[in-house]
């Protein structure tokens, strides 16, 4: 079964079941030991985008904002049996024609994975597609608050909301988590892995 490792802040490691890793905006935590096969870039931001963490090789695919929406256009990838659906994500910090969010599917599992973002209309989409996982910012401060996120998850209706990008410079905020109100959140800390 494939392994979710959230690293801390924003930053996820995903290792399938064949072994193949996939970095999501890596910035934070540890667990920068194992080489990509994809990294995943949401956005520009110096908080999401710190590529030089991550072992690469000559055939590590890297997808950045930019690779994902093209000309207003959400681009769809394929790589290593996972199916990689970039999404809306935009709010007053985060213009819209630069920040994606990522939507995995694998296994059978799919997993929201929201980057920067407050509520955009695309989150009323996802409510009707069985959401497994869903990673919602909850900062409060260039993103949604926890009370936002907690409305953003009732729309989505994922099986299990992990709450995440709690505060400028922080791993994590259990503070702020506990504010979170949706009745499938999951309180998980960095270093904490989810089998899924």
């Amino acid at each position: 079964m494939a392994k979710l490792l959230y690293q801390g802040h924003a930053s996820l490691r995903l290792e399938t079941k064949e072994g193949k890793i996939f970095y999501i905006d890596p910035f934070a935590g540890e667990g920068y030991d194992k080489t990509a096969d994809v990294v995943l870039i949401t956005h520009e931001h110096y908080d999401h985008n710190a590529i030089n963490l991550v072992p690469l090789s000559e055939r590590t695919i890297i997808i950045r904002s930019k690779d994902a929406l093209i000309a207003g256009v959400y681009v769809d990838f394929e790589y290593y049996g996972v199916k990689i659906s970039a999404t809306p994500a935009c709010n007053q910090n985060h213009p819209v024609n630069e920040c994606v969010g990522y939507l995995l599917e694998l296994e059978g599992k799919k997993i929201y994975i929201a980057g920067d973002t407050s509520y955009v209309p695309y989150m009323k989409e996802l409510g009707q597609m069985n959401i497994d996982y869903a990673f919602l910012p909850i900062d409060g401060i260039y993103n949604m608050d926890p009370k936002e996120a907690s409305r953003c998850a009732e729309i989505i209706k994922p099986a299990h909301l992990i709450p995440y990008h709690m505060k400028p410079g922080m791993l994590f905020d259990i503070q702020q988590d506990m504010k979170v109100t949706y009745a499938g959140a999951m309180l998980v800390r960095p270093g904490d892995i989810i089998t899924l």
